[in-house]
């Protein structure tokens, strides 16, 4: 564990049901000291303007990190960004080795549990995310609308999941089965027998996937097991304790 005195002051603002519930995982599994500061959404479920004071985005995650060299915090935004930059300090245990041994800095000579990590930090908000996000569109069936114009708005809703969630969904759970039955050295995580930091950053889609995608336990097994895997670590638990501490109750998604 990395002693308190070598650690900067860490400031994790976290938004309720929201992507920030990583981060705060993450410190957990590092076991670095911080403070966590908590955020609502307000009726209109987005962030509150409070977050703007932080970050010109006004969205979380995002951490403020106190250094003797600056009169000013670092402010960093965005998830991946975030989980690199502290995984290059205190997490290098979350990140494969990079090289075969005899390969350093040669092209090709990655490991593939290191290429699988650097895919799935990316993919985990670039490709699977969005889909997420998209899933929630077909709630307008339940929208505040005339009755006549809600045979229009389930026409809408059931065309997005037909011909693009539904599909799209398909494919991506295929594919992560495969990943997943295909991990090196037969291990249980995405990129292998040890957790990585991608598999942190991939917990929130997929956690969301549960109740949006269609997709089954009995469809997806391996996905489902794997998801029920990450909760069942100790800095996972730690961290719903803390919201829990704090808030009185923990949720995941919308």
């Amino acid at each position: 564990m990395t002693s308190p005195s070598t650690v900067p002051k860490i400031t994790l603002h976290w938004l309720e049901v929201s992507r920030s519930h990583r981060i705060l995982w993450l410190l957990e599994e590092l076991q670095i000291p911080y403070e966590l500061k908590t955020y609502k959404r307000g009726k209109d479920k987005l962030a509150p303007p409070e977050l703007k004071k932080v970050h010109p985005l006004g969205k979380s995650p995002v951490i403020t990190i106190e250094t003797s060299n600056s009169n000013e915090p670092l402010v960093l935004a965005e998830s991946a960004a975030i989980v690199e930059y502290l995984c290059d300090y205190y997490g290098k245990h979350l990140v494969p080795k990079r090289y075969k041994d005899g390969e350093d800095g040669r092209v090709g000579g990655e490991t593939e549990s290191w290429l699988r990590y650097r895919f799935f930090m990316h993919y985990a908000e670039g490709s699977i995310m969005p889909y997420m996000v998209f899933s929630l569109i077909p709630g307008i069936r339940n929208a505040p609308v005339p009755f006549f114009i809600r045979p229009v708005t389930n026409s809408v809703a059931n065309r997005v999941s037909s011909l693009f969630l539904e599909p799209n969904f398909k494919t991506h759970y295929a594919f992560l089965e495969e990943q997943l039955k295909s991990s090196p050295d037969s291990g249980e995580y995405l990129c292998g027998k040890h957790i990585t930091a991608a598999d942190i950053l991939m917990s929130f889609p997929l956690e969301a996937g549960q109740s949006r995608s269609g997709m089954s336990r009995e469809q997806c097994p391996l996905m489902w097991a794997y998801v029920d895997r990450l909760h069942e670590r100790e800095a996972y638990k730690r961290s719903i304790k803390k919201i829990e501490d704090i808030e009185g109750s923990f949720k995941s998604n919308l």
